[in-house]
């Protein structure tokens, strides 16, 4: 052995050291159920944000889609006048009979016209009639974008080099925000007939009588209210039907799944909005 060479062993003065050990890598952490059903409502809040931002400026560019609207306004629209007027006079009808009975009791049946006045102007007409109409209207727009998204339409308007959203999402919106006000006065008006016609036929209430005590106990700032919080509560219904629509995936078993979803959640939202609205309009309109 040359005089250079290093002996090994302990002689050498080297302590062999054991080969690293590498922690094995650590798993993220699982999501919980309730974590995932809010990290999915921030998402869908996300979307239906950024729709309703691409809608307005879809609306700023030229052309407008007139024709589309119009067709939109009929098919949203005119095509719910009688669900509406159906919902506006059997709830009045209901609750003139309810009051009417109770009110009976205590030799209260003249402020019957009053309490359906004020009742159906700041809150029955335009929520009932929002959400029942509603459910309609937003299963209609997420049945019909559901079944372009699964055939390839909404790529090919994409690939047309067209905006889905201008075409599609805009005139939905404007169309909902516009026909609900409408729908609302017409349930507003059939409600309180059908309220005046139950007291006058079956607790013999004149309907003169009726309607001046209906008009004395309400006034303007009640009925606008009410009136302010429908074009909101269409916008509601069209941005939560175009949203369900367009992210539909898996055929028609996903058509149904997302016309369901776009029920359920709009019909929440209204209720919801209503509770945040009401507050708001009461505090800036004063009685």
């Amino acid at each position: 052995m040359s005089a250079s060479s290093t002996p090994a062993g302990p002689e050498s003065g080297r302590v062999s050291m054991p080969p690293a050990s590498r922690l094995p890598d650590r798993e993220p952490p699982r999501r919980t159920a309730v974590e995932e059903q809010a990290a999915a409502f921030v998402e869908h809040v996300g979307a239906v944000a950024l729709l309703f931002s691409g809608s307005l400026r879809a609306l700023a560019k030229r052309p407008i889609e007139l024709r589309e609207i119009a067709n939109q306004i009929e098919a949203i629209g005119v095509k719910s006048v009688p669900l509406g007027l159906i919902t506006g006079l059997f709830v009045g009808m209901v609750m003139a009979l309810q009051f009417a009975l109770s009110l009976t009791q205590f030799g209260g049946l003249e402020y019957t016209g009053r309490i359906i006045g004020l009742s159906f102007s700041r809150e029955l007409a335009p929520t009932l009639t929002s959400t029942i109409v509603g459910s309609r209207i937003a299963a209609g727009i997420a049945a019909e974008l559901g079944s372009m998204a699964v055939t390839e339409q909404v790529d090919a308007i994409r690939a047309l080099g067209a905006d889905p959203i201008k075409k599609l999402v805009m005139p939905r919106l404007v169309a909902a925000t516009i026909a609900m006000p409408i729908l609302c006065v017409l349930s507003l008006t059939v409600g309180i007939l059908g309220a005046m016609a139950v007291c006058d036929l079956q607790f013999s209430l004149p309907a003169g009588f009726f309607l001046s005590t209906a008009l004395d106990a309400t006034f303007l700032a009640d009925f606008w209210n009410g009136y302010l919080k429908t074009p909101i509560f269409g916008m509601i219904i069209a941005l939560v039907g175009c949203h369900y629509g367009l992210s539909t995936r898996g055929g028609t078993q996903g058509v149904g799944r997302s016309t369901t979803h776009a029920v359920v959640v709009t019909s929440v939202s209204i209720l919801l909005a209503d509770f945040g609205l009401t507050n708001f309009f009461a505090f800036l309109i004063p009685k």
